[in-house]
């Protein structure tokens, strides 16, 4: 994928985190706040270590590089055979497509790698061909695991860009008695088919057949070459391995052209020779020394053949990614979701329970519990109203069916009973009466018409045990003031002794007081307040032990005051 497509990935997945994390996350919103800036550090540190990882794998001098547009065959040339003119640059770009050469020191995942962060369209064109020159290897076990490890290196470049990557084998050999390029190629479904610079395509019958003796020794020679091949070479990649996946090749090719420089003058091929024709010397087919500088060039002619490889455009992948980072957000936005709906589940149920459990005449804690049961409902109503909240949305709110038994519930709470009105303290009845009606002035007798007066006012002033009656007599100020407190005492214990002697009241009944001047309800400055101020107050005060009747027990009193009190 190209750098933009990155970013734009990396802002996608960082979107769709805030989204499931403030949103849907079942925690608070400041741990919510919390795990959005780790998952950002994380991508963002993903991020960067994918682009300095691309940016660092420098192993190819790519300044050649055809442009972005170019759509010919791509392939990756690695093993054996060097062109002197690709000393120095790795590119080299024909008619037919475009080489790349990737030495032994340096890793093939690497240079594709690096070949597709330039070039991220060219996933398809890309091919790899892996060269063997027999001659230059003495050791057939070394020549096995340095190809056993290109083998790896494949199928890894194949895993980590999502192509297929075909792959093409070329095995080519020197010889003295050949001044040109001879090719012989298999490419499936077509057979083995010989190519040369100088004539069109054809089989090997043909070829034989038109090209007289020479042509059947290249022949003898070939064929040599083919089962050493495909012994040594095309058997390491075929093979199964329970380590590595087979990687069938896309086409065969061998080579033979003038001398090789770099040729041993003892190798696996020449053993190879010598034991299956029981020759030793084999004129004209071993290598002729290691001076000389003829190389040997690519096969061109294989480009326009060579399978497109398999595999999702960069922006496929971009967005298969995309929707990989979108299924895994809402896989956790199910998860959350479905976990909310579950705590509410198990809030308002845990909350109806408790309701239950409390019986109806334990006020206290049932009042709280239907207090919460509302807080439920309005919250439950509040959702139906206003819309279900995100983060338990997605199909999968459970409120609707706690509603009813919320409700329920709540209407089956009973109150409890109204607190019982405090009973008024009983106030002590006061009758007032005016002392010039009962007395001449400075006098304290009573006068003879005063009973009537006395008997009217005294209705309902009767006594009862545990109630006393206090006679208090009152002046205004005109006088001695000590005269007046003797004339108020007086009076007032004349009207005791009226009231006892004419009522049968025992005198434990009356406490009799005279206050004088002292406590004037109205103003003495007028005729009219010394008037008011001028009287007797008869009231019943509440007072244990109080109008006992001598020789009764408390009970028996208190039981003839209550008799007496119901009867009036």
């Amino acid at each position: 994928m190209s750098p933009a497509q990155q970013r734009g990935l990396a802002l996608w997945a960082a979107l769709l985190s805030a989204v499931v994390c403030l949103g849907f996350l079942p925690v608070s919103r400041l741990v919510s706040v919390l795990i959005l800036l780790t998952v950002l550090g994380l991508i963002l540190a993903f991020w960067t270590v994918a682009s300095r990882r691309a940016e660092h794998d420098v192993t190819l001098c790519l300044d050649d590089l055809p442009e972005a547009t170019y759509r010919q065959p791509v392939v990756l040339v690695c093993g054996d055979l060097p062109l002197a003119c690709m000393q120095q640059s790795s590119v080299l770009t024909v008619t037919q497509g475009c080489w790349i050469r990737v030495e032994d020191h340096q890793d093939l995942v690497q240079a594709a790698r690096q070949v597709l962060w330039l070039r991220p369209d060219w996933g398809r064109q890309l091919s790899v061909m892996v060269s063997v020159c027999p001659q230059k290897h003495a050791d057939s076990e070394r020549l096995t695991r340095r190809l056993l490890a290109l083998r790896w290196q494949i199928s890894q470049l194949r895993k980590e860009t999502g192509h297929s990557v075909p792959l093409v084998l070329n095995g080519q050999v020197g010889s003295a008695m050949t001044n040109d390029l001879l090719w012989q190629a298999a490419i499936p479904g077509e057979g083995v088919r010989v190519w040369r610079e100088s004539s069109a395509p054809s089989s090997i019958a043909a070829w034989v057949t038109t090209g007289g003796t020479l042509a059947v020794q290249q022949q003898v020679l070939m064929n040599s070459l083919m089962s050493w091949f495909h012994q040594h070479v095309q058997a390491v990649f075929m093979d199964e391995n329970p380590d590595v996946p087979v990687i069938a090749p896309g086409a065969v090719l061998w080579g033979m052209g003038p001398i090789l420089a770099g040729s041993l003058a003892t190798s696996a091929w020449t053993a190879w020779l010598s034991r299956h024709t029981a020759m030793q010397q084999v004129a004209g087919w071993q290598p002729v020394g290691t001076d000389s500088t003829v190389i040997s060039p690519f096969p061109d002619f294989i480009l326009p053949l060579l399978p497109e490889g398999r595999g999702m455009t960069p922006r496929g992948r971009a967005f298969r990614c995309a929707l990989g980072i979108f299924t895994l957000a809402a896989i956790a936005a199910l998860l959350s979701s479905g976990w909310n709906n579950y705590q509410l589940l198990q809030r308002v149920s845990f909350d109806i329970a408790r309701y239950d459990r409390i019986p109806m005449h334990d006020f206290g804690p049932k009042a709280d519990a239907v207090a919460v049961l509302h807080d439920d409902a309005a919250e439950l109503d509040d959702q139906a109203r206003n819309g279900v909240p995100a983060r338990m949305g997605l199909g999968l709110y459970q409120g609707e069916r706690l509603r009813m038994p919320v409700l329920d519930a709540i209407r089956s709470y009973v109150p409890p009973p109204p607190p019982p009105e405090p009973q008024s303290k009983p106030v002590p009845k006061i009758i007032r009466l005016d002392s010039m009606s009962l007395f001449d002035s400075g006098k304290s007798v009573l006068k003879a018409g005063s009973t009537k007066m006395l008997v009217n006012s005294l209705v309902g002033i009767k006594a009862k045990p545990g109630w006393l009656i206090v006679v208090s007599g009152h002046t205004d100020n005109t006088g001695n003031p000590q005269l007046n407190q003797t004339l108020s005492l007086k009076r007032a214990e004349a009207v005791r002794d009226w009231m006892r002697d004419t009522g049968d009241v025992p005198e434990s009944c009356f406490a009799v007081q005279g206050y004088g001047e002292s406590r004037p309800i109205a103003t003495n400055d007028t005729p009219d307040g010394r008037a008011l101020n001028r009287r007797v107050e008869i009231s019943l005060v509440p007072q244990a032990n109080a109008c006992q009747i001598p020789g009764h027990t408390q009970t028996s009193s208190q039981d003839d005051g209550v008799s007496q009190h119901n009867g009036e």
